[in-house]
């Protein structure tokens, strides 16, 4: 059985720690933690992100169309099966539409702006609806619809 001596003169009365090493102080911040919860987080974020769209509930109508890419989000007009009207998710009377739209455009006149009609909403409404909207200068108007699925 060996024995070790340290430079305190051995009687342990100094500041060893347990395997009888010496070991300074890190002063380091440890950063993995902090990496595991913003990724948890992000992944959070992202799951539900696209359950955050715009609430008023529409059954669209379903097309062979592609899926837009977008970097923004655009201004949602939307028109339920009854004829009420929209704007993201405030109810809003036809005739006022192109006054709020000019309000709330970030971008102009170039600003996306999204209509959603239900499947069984009046072809006038919805016809209306965007007249009043590019009438009010927005070129950059498009239908909302969902993918068909494959039978």
């Amino acid at each position: 059985m060996g024995m070790t001596v340290g430079g305190n003169g051995g009687g342990g009365g100094g500041r060893r720690r347990r395997g009888g090493r010496n070991r300074a102080v890190i002063s380091e911040i440890n950063v993995t933690p902090l990496v595991d919860v913003m990724l948890v987080l992000l992944i959070i974020f992202m799951v539900a992100a696209p359950m955050m769209t715009v609430g008023v509930p529409i059954d669209l109508p379903e097309t062979q169309a592609k899926a837009l890419n977008s970097e923004t989000q655009p201004i949602t007009i939307s028109v339920k099966n009854d004829g009420e009207v929209f704007l993201q998710e405030t109810p809003i009377p036809a005739a006022e539409i192109a006054a709020k739209l000019e309000a709330i455009a970030t971008t102009g006149y170039n600003e996306r702006i999204f209509v959603r009609g239900d499947a069984t909403a009046p072809y006038g409404v919805i016809a209306d609806v965007m007249a009043r909207i590019q009438g009010a200068g927005f070129k950059n108007i498009g239908l909302v619809t969902q993918q068909k699925k494959d039978q």
